[in-house]
């Protein structure tokens, strides 16, 4: 297992996008926000298995076969779902901001005493530290409503996917119950914090918006989470039977509160 920040990128890499933030960037800002973030929820948890995630589920589902494959995680998180990649036969690299969640992966891979052979980096998805084409397949999941500059990571995750590669995404949507009541806890409870360092909220159409312009053919979409806040201040309650008929789960795609997309980068690409 190999991990590298990008003080010890290549060359290469280093010239595929500068690390280095502008001045007033709130990147230091935010990254310190996120490991903090990242170590409360591991050591809420450290045995957690994040791989059972129902978007994780949904990737596997239309991934197929990933032995051999150069596989990109952006914002691996605490690496669950890079271990079952790993496990799998894929050539995984897992790719996050925060330096607390990189060492929660590293726990987790090393935990039986076997870490399988997986790369891990310190990187900005708005900035990704690798050479062009370096991937077949670039997995982004719950990231982009996390990221300030949206449609700059979805035009870095084409730029380092190889002509035909995949892109397989998810990320909340709320174009349903989940953001009625978002508009009505704002203003509820307006001084309300996300958990989060940093949330967007967003549509489905926002999202097949960005993943076009970033130069991606959408292939297909789908979604899962069907949740509905009944009563304030409790957890919303989720309707599994909607999601166990496929047929009936990408009709309510739009309405769900993960929405997944597979998409494609063309074979032949025009210079961006």
């Amino acid at each position: 297992m190999n991990v590298r920040t990008s003080e010890n990128l290549s060359v290469e890499e280093k010239n595929a996008h500068p690390p280095t933030p502008r001045a007033g960037h709130p990147q230091p800002r935010l990254r310190g926000a996120y490991d903090a973030w990242h170590q409360r929820i591991f050591d809420s948890d450290p045995s957690y298995d994040d791989s059972l995630s129902p978007w994780y589920q949904l990737v596997c589902e239309y991934m197929g076969d990933v032995t051999g494959l150069r596989i990109l995680e952006v914002a691996c998180g605490r690496g669950g779902f890079v271990r079952l990649l790993a496990n799998a036969g894929a050539r995984v690299t897992g790719c996050d901001f925060s330096g607390a969640a990189l060492h929660a992966t590293r726990l987790k891979l090393c935990s039986n005493g076997h870490p399988p052979p997986v790369e891990l980096i310190q990187g900005d998805a708005q900035r990704l530290p690798f050479a062009d084409h370096s991937f077949d397949v670039v997995i982004s999941c719950e990231t982009i409503e996390h990221l300030p500059e949206v449609q700059a990571a979805l035009r870095e995750m084409y730029r380092v996917t190889r002509p035909g590669g995949r892109l397989f995404l998810t990320t909340p949507n709320y174009f349903n119950f989940m953001g009625l009541y978002e508009i009505y806890a704002r203003f509820r409870h307006p001084a309300r914090q996300d958990d989060q360092p940093f949330d967007r909220r967003q549509w489905f159409p926002q999202v097949r918006r960005w993943i076009r312009r970033a130069g991606w053919t959408i292939l297909c979409t789908d979604g899962t989470v069907h949740q509905f806040p009944f009563l304030p201040g409790r957890n919303p309650v989720r309707w599994r039977s909607l999601e166990s008929s496929r047929a009936v789960r990408k009709l309510l795609s739009p309405f769900a509160y993960t929405y997944f997309v597979a998409a494609a980068k063309p074979e032949r690409t025009s210079t961006r």
